[in-house]
């Protein structure tokens, strides 16, 4: 008997959904509550003690961006299996995009573990005076913010061609779609900015303005539409009804 199993439109739009949510509430913690908290810009030394003195903090927020890059996969599974009726190409392309940026964001996730090993001492790090702990600590955070950025691409990408789906087949409100276009642009302006520009200081309050309003405002609205529209406006699309197959499998 060959089995197949698929997911559904509904099924796909709650995971997407569920799944923005489930990622919101754990960047709170992990960027906010414990990165922004005990991270000191320009001030390395402060840093490595802020994070031996809140280790166990530390080590979940490590494991809040962890769980968010597991998310992401899930999303990006679910949002092709929701939009693969609008083109598979392009539904593809959009979930490889947010692929490629989990990929890329992994490894920032990897440099709060060095900092982590940096700051509480121990063995690995015995050859190292404080001052050359603090000075690697900070730079494994810097390596970190670099490495985010960088990874943002990608997902900025993934925003423009979700809006691009949306606009040219108006599954959802158009200004949706352009709303979700801009705020990926911004993104990768945003990192190209950090990237080219030697005074981006001067103007970072600037850009993350545009990113912030932008990437909250549409993405807020875009898991509303998963949860709430998105299962319709999807099946009357031709081919809707056409399950994508997640895996086959053979039973003897």
């Amino acid at each position: 008997m060959t089995l197949r199993t698929e997911l559904s439109v509904p099924s796909a739009a709650r995971i997407a959904g569920i799944g923005y949510i489930a990622i919101v509430i754990l960047a709170m913690g992990a960027n906010f509550l414990v990165r922004n908290a005990l991270v000191v810009v320009d001030d390395p030394a402060a840093t490595m003690h802020n994070i031996a003195e809140h280790e166990t903090t530390f080590r979940l927020g490590i494991a809040g961006f962890a769980a968010i890059a597991m998310i992401d996969i899930a999303i990006a599974w679910a949002l092709h299996v929701l939009l693969h009726a609008t083109g598979e190409r392009r539904s593809l392309l959009a979930a490889w995009l947010r692929l490629a940026y989990t990929v890329a964001f992994i490894p920032a996730i990897t440099f709060m573990f060095v900092a982590l090993e940096l700051s509480a001492g121990g063995e690995l790090v015995a050859g190292l005076d404080d001052g050359q702990r603090a000075a690697l600590t900070g730079l494994a955070m810097e390596a970190f913010d670099v490495t985010w950025l960088l990874a943002l691409v990608a997902f900025g990408l993934h925003l423009m061609v979700l809006g691009r789906i949306i606009v040219a087949t108006r599954i959802a409100p158009r200004t949706l779609g352009i709303g979700l276009a801009i705020a990926g642009l911004a993104y990768v302006a945003d990192t190209f900015a950090h990237l080219l520009l030697a005074n981006y200081a001067n103007v970072a309050g600037v850009f993350l303005a545009v990113v912030a309003t932008a990437s909250i405002v549409t993405e807020v609205w875009f898991t509303v539409w998963l949860l709430v529209r998105a299962p319709r406006a999807v099946r009357a699309l031709p081919g809707a009804e056409r399950p994508v197959t997640a895996s086959p499998a053979t039973r003897r």
